[in-house]
C-alpha cells in the first residue's frame, strides 16, 4: 500500500527483444551504469534469477551515501522483475520492471511504490517527501533512457 502518494510509473520503448531487456534489467550490479542515484552493488545470495535472491544496493545523492538490502520478489523471466528494499519483514519500497513486446521491440515500464517510509524520511515534512518523489521521477526517466541506450547501442 502506497504511503504519502509516493508512487510513480514510467515507460520507454526499446528496440530490443523482451528477453534481452529483462536479462539486462535484472543485473542490479550494473544499475550504476544507468541510474543517477544507484551506484551498483553486489549479490549476497543468488544472481537475480530467482525469488528470494538478495542484493545489497549502493546509493548516492550529493555527499550522502548508503547501502540497502534488496530482496527479489518477482522473477518472471522475460516479463517482470521486482524487488523490495529494506527489511524483508517490513520493506520500504517496491521496485518492479515489466517487459512486454511492442511492435518490433519492447516496452519497459518501471514502477516505484513506497510501502512505508524508511527511518531517514519517517519525520520528513510533506515538502521534503514531495521533493523526494520528484527526484525519483526524474531519476526513473534517466535510468530508462540509459537502459535504452545500452540495449540499442
Amino acid at each position: 500500500m502506497t504511503v504519502h502518494d509516493m508512487t510513480h510509473t514510467e515507460s520507454i520503448e526499446i528496440a530490443a527483444a523482451p528477453q534481452a531487456v529483462y536479462d539486462t534489467v535484472r543485473q542490479l550490479e550494473r544499475m550504476g551504469e544507468w541510474s543517477p542515484e544507484n551506484t551498483g552493488g553486489q549479490w549476497l545470495e543468488g544472481d537475480g534469477s530467482s525469488v528470494g535472491d538478495v542484493f545489497e544496493g549502493d546509493n548516492k545523492i550529493g555527499k550522502r551515501e548508503w547501502s540497502v538490502a534488496c530482496v527479489v520478489n518477482k522473477a518472471d523471466s522475460g516479463s517482470a522483475f521486482g524487488f523490495y528494499t529494506g527489511p524483508a519483514d517490513d520493506p520500504y519500497v517496491q521496485w518492479t520492471y515489466t517487459v512486454e513486446a511492442a511492435g518490433e521491440g519492447t516496452k519497459l515500464t518501471e514502477h516505484w511504490d513506497v510501502l512505508c517510509l524508511p527511518p531517514t524520511l519517517a519525520e520528513a515534512p510533506a515538502e521534503q517527501l514531495a521533493g523526494r518523489t520528484a527526484m525519483v521521477q526524474e531519476g526513473m526517466k534517466t535510468t530508462l533512457t540509459n537502459l535504452k541506450a545500452t540495449l540499442e547501442g
